[in-house]
């Protein structure tokens, strides 16, 4: 194994903490790096695990990994993925050739792509609901946050998250502060 290749490929995932996602363009306030939306999404994906009994392992891998390729490719919103065509599996090849996880990291996101097994559906559900979180505790109007969560937890499949999406949906961004101030 190339040990430069491996600092190379952790250079390169360190990168993730500085590219902030995209759905700034649409929302200023929302201030989240690609790096922490996928640690979210993780911690998200094991609750997600626990509740509808399914491999939190592999969950937790789909998490993490889920967006590694925008290292190379940038965050594209749902706007501009109506325009650009991006290859994602090639720019994940390039990044994780020549590692000692290759070849299990492209197994787990072709997975996590296909969508079709229970454990790349959670780990999408917990994608949005990330999603959900950030845009409850930055969008201001109430009417927007509303529409705006709804048209997330439209793509919800597993029970756990739509119950999670109600949660966020009806709770304070900051009532786990307001409760420790009592």
């Amino acid at each position: 194994m190339d040990q430069n290749k491996v600092a190379n490929f952790l250079f390169e995932v360190g990168t993730l903490r500085n590219m902030r996602r995209m759905q700034s363009q649409i929302l200023p306030e929302a201030t989240d790096t690609i790096a922490s939306h996928s640690f979210e999404v993780a911690i998200i994906g094991m609750i997600l695990a626990k509740e509808e009994n399914a491999d939190e392992n592999k969950i937790l891998k789909m998490c993490l990994f889920h967006d590694l390729a925008e290292a190379r490719l940038g965050d594209a919103n749902f706007i501009h993925k109506f325009y650009v065509k991006a290859d994602e599996e090639k720019a994940l090849q390039d990044q994780v050739s020549d590692t000692p996880i290759a070849e299990e990291i492209m197994k787990i996101i072709e997975e996590y792509e296909a969508h079709e097994t229970k454990e790349a559906i959670i780990a999408k559900d917990a994608d949005l609901l990330d999603q959900i979180l950030v845009q409850s505790a930055t969008i201001k109007t109430e009417a927007d946050k509303k529409l705006w969560n709804e048209n997330s937890a439209k793509g919800l499949q597993s029970k756990t998250a739509k119950e999670v999406a109600r949660a966020l949906s009806e709770t304070n961004p900051l009532s786990w502060v307001y409760k420790m101030a009592k």
